[in-house]
């Protein structure tokens, strides 16, 4: 069961890490100079959201927890605790990217398309979703280092003169 466990945890740290790469290269390069290509482009991200990243990152976060059930000297060891913090913290981050963010982006792209914003609104938003991507990205990478080195993260014991 541990093995199992391990095994989903660990395709759905790949799942999760592709999918935020995949938006990233999905961002970068697919034509976004017509509102309709604009609106292509979100639904692609929407769909890589739906289908790979979201799944993924609760697959992720739920077989994490199971493993701490499953293996309860996992319970004693703070790398898991700040593992699982940092895990809920992707969560929340990347519910908000996907809800907040990129929603935002494309209502923001209709409003210059009808002349209600100016052109340069779409870039801040942009830029926010950008933050976002790169915080979760460099939050997922250190989730899957710390389950690989599993740090001590010990307090180091006061030296008696």
């Amino acid at each position: 069961m541990q093995k199992a466990i391990k095994f989903l945890h660990s395709l759905a740290s790949c799942g999760l890490i592709g999918a935020l790469l995949g938006y990233m290269i999905v961002l970068i390069i697919a034509p976004q100079d017509t509102p309709a290509a604009y609106a292509d482009m979100r639904q692609s991200i929407n769909g890589l959201s739906n289908y790979l990243l979201v799944p993924s990152l609760a697959v992720a976060l739920v077989s994490g927890l199971v493993s701490m059930i499953v293996q309860p000297v996992f319970l004693e060891k703070r790398w898991v605790w700040v593992k699982a913090l940092s895990g809920i913290a992707m969560f929340e981050g990347t519910l908000a990217i996907v809800g907040a963010k990129a929603n935002h982006a494309a209502k923001v792209s209709i409003q210059i398309a009808e002349g209600i914003a100016k052109p340069d609104a779409l870039d801040t938003a942009l830029a926010y979703e950008w933050y976002s991507l790169a915080f979760i990205t460099a939050l997922s990478a250190a989730n899957v280092a710390l389950g690989v080195w599993r740090p001590a993260l010990s307090r180091r014991q006061a030296e008696t003169t």
